[in-house]
């Protein structure tokens, strides 16, 4: 009896061990990226010893990271009951709680997650720690706050100061996130993660050569790790923008787009490491390989709705609209995926191109104007989920105005001031207000539309209140304000025309001569506006403008009428 007892203690202290060394195999493959690796490895054990809660939280962990919150919520309600660390799993709903928005209902399952530790115990307050500052709704003060309690039990436990890391990075602080990242490396010589996080520091800074060193460095002692591919790739990308030099740009680039080949060839080609893959195909602007790669993961998993993003953005791209409006609609006409600015950008760029057909130059096109009222209306969508998409609208704005559709292109242009931050504001404000002046004085408009003049004559004093010095501002304001008939807009226009005159004078002899048709048309336009008013000033503007111009018509049939 005494052996059977010392036999069946001997098993389960193997077995334990056998569990445990599988739980740091699970950890590994996890920190690797080699998401379906590690699953399998966790559903062993857990069927093996269906008690075992830290493998359900560790798999329900991975189930998020690969943005699987129902099945990650499932796992962990499962497992909270569990014998072995099934409180763990409190903490993974915790974040699913954050990722949702409702900080005190993650908040109560941090507390039940703790509320037994021990005095000595740290793997609760790393493991919510590393909640907060993963979940899409982060936290990384309060990140910060429950990682040093972890640290101040043990001040050298490598995965506390590593979670630091993450959490100080998240924060901006890069000399915390450096130091702490530094001390997880120290303590634990074989923690790859730590070592290559110094190099994100440094891609973080640009300082790309030093960044691509500590990443080599890395690789020289573990050639297999995954992740740090990954890193070279975005640290070359970054370096290719930085070129001026187009074949030193392909060099990098290509070198980029290799690097994170070899990365997906060591994380599994798991659904998760092809969608990343496909994130950086498009900041890569790689659509043909983007086009490749979504359509292998809707081999994968043909219901997952990111897929139609990734399709709906490569479709667009390689000039196939049709399918990138019905891969976008079917994506953003969900609320339960997580739609971003693009998505309605490329969307309404998609709608735009159907709307407006490419024509023959000199050929108007037959518009739809039912799908261009909705592009315009997820170019809105677009803007007030992401302020800079704004701009992108700049280009597509462009493209319409110099094919002579003002119209259009102001719609586009309406939306990109919605921005006052975006980098093209004044730009963009100077584009509406020409678009809209140009669509009222074309041959085919009887009569002029007096709410678009309006928002023409806000946009150019926009302009010219950022950018006074702006001539061609002060013009076209005139210009506007002489198309309208109430009294207060020939005040505006005067006011405009003599700035007008006024910024080009000052600018010299040279941009006058340059400008001499304006000039004149500005000195006419005063002496009409002051002819019945003031003739002793009426008489000095066309004095100037026959002074540019002796023989201009107007101005010698306004100087006979001023007698």
């Amino acid at each position: 009896m005494n052996k059977v007892k010392f036999f069946s203690v001997a098993f389960l202290v193997l077995g334990g061990s056998v569990f445990a060394q599988d739980i740091e195999s699970a950890k590994k493959a996890i920190d690797a990226e080699q998401y379906e690796k590690a699953k399998s490895i966790l559903k062993s054990v857990i069927k093996a010893n269906p008690e075992n809660g830290k493998a359900t939280f560790l798999l329900g962990n991975v189930y998020l990271k690969q943005t699987y919150q129902d099945s990650a919520k499932t796992t962990f309600q499962n497992a909270l009951t569990k014998k072995e660390g099934g409180v763990l799993n409190y903490i993974g709903l915790g974040q699913i709680d954050l990722d949702n928005g409702n900080k005190q209902a993650a908040q109560f399952n941090f507390d039940q997650a703790s509320a037994g530790m021990k005095k000595k115990d740290i793997e609760q307050f790393i493991y919510i720690g590393k909640a907060y500052t993963n979940s899409v709704n982060p936290d990384y003060k309060k990140a910060i706050e429950v990682l040093n309690k972890a640290k101040t039990i043990n001040m050298n436990d490598a995965q506390t100061l590593l979670a630091l890391g993450d959490a100080h990075y998240g924060d901006k602080n890069q000399n915390e996130a450096y130091a702490a990242y530094s001390n997880a490396a120290d303590a634990n010589k074989d923690l790859l993660r730590a070592k290559m996080q110094l190099g994100v520091l440094l891609k973080g800074a640009r300082a790309f050569n030093e960044a691509k060193t500590a990443i080599d460095n890395l690789l020289a002692t573990n050639p297999s790790y995954g992740p740090a591919y990954r890193e070279l790739a975005e640290i070359y990308f970054g370096w290719a923008l930085q070129q001026n030099d187009k074949a030193k740009f392909k060099e990098y680039t290509d070198k980029s787009l290799s690097y994170y080949e070899k990365y997906m060839s060591l994380t599994d080609y798991s659904l998760a490491s092809r969608m990343r893959h496909a994130d950086f195909l498009i900041v890569a602007k790689d659509y043909k390989a983007l086009e490749t790669e979504a359509n292998e993961m809707a081999k994968l998993d043909k219901v997952n709705p990111r897929i139609m993003r990734y399709l709906g953005y490569s479709a667009y791209e390689n000039g196939n609209t049709d399918a990138a409006i019905n891969a976008l609609t079917q994506y953003t006409s969900n609320a339960s995926n997580k739609i971003i600015g693009r998505d309605y950008l490329y969307l309404g760029m998609a709608q735009l191109k159907k709307a407006i057909p490419a024509t023959a130059e000199g050929v108007k096109p037959v518009i739809d104007e039912a799908l261009y009222a909705q592009a315009i209306e997820n170019f809105k969508k677009a803007v007030e989920l992401d302020k800079p998409m704004a701009n992108d609208l700049n280009e597509i704005g462009k493209q319409y105005f110099e094919r002579k559709l003002y119209k259009y292109a102001a719609g586009v242009y309406e939306v990109a001031v919605s921005n006052p931050n975006s980098k093209n504001y004044l730009y963009d404000n100077f584009f509406l207000g020409y678009s809209l002046y140009f669509n009222n004085v074309a041959d085919d408009v009887k009569t002029v539309d007096v709410v678009q003049l309006q928002k023409a004559d806000k946009a150019f004093a926009v302009v010219i209140e950022k950018s006074p010095t702006t001539q061609d501002a002060h013009i076209y304001r005139a210009r506007v304000n002489e198309l309208l008939t109430d009294a207060a807009a020939k005040t505006q226009m005067a006011v405009s025309y003599e700035e007008f005159t006024k910024v080009v004078t000052t600018k010299g002899a040279a941009t006058v001569e340059s400008n001499k048709g304006k000039m004149v048309e500005a000195y006419n336009a005063l002496a009409r506006f002051y002819g019945k008013t003031d003739k002793v000033k009426a008489t000095d503007f066309v004095t100037k403008a026959l002074a540019l111009d002796p023989t201009d018509a107007d101005a010698l049939n306004l100087k006979n009428t001023l007698k």
